[in-house]
């Protein structure tokens, strides 16, 4: 019979019986309430066919609810203290494969193919309540390393989240934003309260789904120093584009101004007015003499 990870009393019994503690420094804090996992599951728009990438499967509440409605699961986690723990609540859950190795280190469609014995990488989807401390690294690996994954849906810290979801001009709006909006369309799901879950953190959460869809005029600039662009600008918020543009560029000023009025900017906006497509087109315009634009 399936172990319902739903209790706080079941969840404390397990951890017991298998001298469990959550670690702080690995964000360990495991989800308990099962409307909430449905709500998750459900979001990834997983078909009976469908293989799922789940990163940090914890006790394996979100696990169970994703191995119900698809084809198979590979959960990937860095802590072997898991493994008993998992081998209890997946043991009715023939189609889950786990792997402990570190997620910043792990070809995750080279993992898939050999979990499952695919003859090839398939189209597959990605949902997890994904470790905290490491959230921004964890989704620019799935959204430039992962060419088949169709869709991610994440929980993270509901301030990352934020930032991620900001518009142009709100003060969470800086270089997260435009840097993860160059390969994704993102949609809010919903928000997480720190009650729902054990040990209970100090932040709340949110659940978001990316979908790649990268920017094609992102392809043809210098990624390195795309995001040197990015994070000088954000460094120095209260100064206008024109004296970020003037000293990162190298240009005098009465250039640079010529420059931003063409691009229909005015050089007296900060950082944060700037859309993702307006930091691009700044890298466009004034590095094509220096070899950083690939035409």
């Amino acid at each position: 019979m399936t172990l319902s990870l739903g209790s706080i009393n079941t969840v404390r019994g397990l951890m017991q019986r298998h001298d469990l503690y959550a670690r702080k420094g690995m964000g360990q804090n495991f989800l308990l309430d099962q409307n909430i996992i449905n709500k998750i599951a459900e979001s990834a728009d997983i078909e009976a066919d469908d293989y799922i990438v789940e990163i940090g499967p914890g006790l394996g509440s979100l696990t169970q609810a994703l191995a119900k409605r698809s084809q198979g699961v590979l959960a990937i986690d860095i802590d072997l203290r898991l493994k008993a723990v998992l081998e209890e609540t997946l043991a009715d859950y023939s189609n889950v494969e786990v792997v402990f190795q570190d997620i910043l280190k792990t070809d995750i469609e080279n993992e898939l193919i050999k979990a499952f014995e695919l003859k090839e990488i398939k189209p597959y989807k990605v949902c997890a309540n994904i470790p905290y401390n490491i959230t921004t690294p964890i989704i620019f690996q799935l959204l430039k390393d992962c060419p088949h994954m169709q869709s991610a849906v994440l929980m993270m810290q509901k301030e990352v989240g934020n930032r991620i979801l900001a518009s142009p001009g709100n003060k969470d709006y800086g270089r997260l934003t435009v840097a993860v909006g160059c390969f994704a369309k993102i949609e809010h799901i919903l928000n997480v309260s720190s009650n729902c879950f054990y040990p209970r953190p100090q932040v709340d959460s949110v659940v978001l789904k990316f979908t790649p869809n990268q920017n094609p005029d992102y392809l043809q600039i210098d990624e390195a120093c795309f995001h040197k662009l990015l994070n000088t600008a954000f460094q120095q918020r209260r100064k206008t584009i024109l004296n970020i543009c003037a000293g990162f560029f190298n240009q005098d000023k009465s250039v640079v101004k010529i420059k931003l009025q063409q691009l229909g900017l005015d050089p007296n906006l900060r950082p944060e007015n700037l859309s993702q497509q307006d930091y691009i087109n700044l890298l466009k315009e004034f590095n094509e003499n220096r070899g950083y634009y690939q035409r």
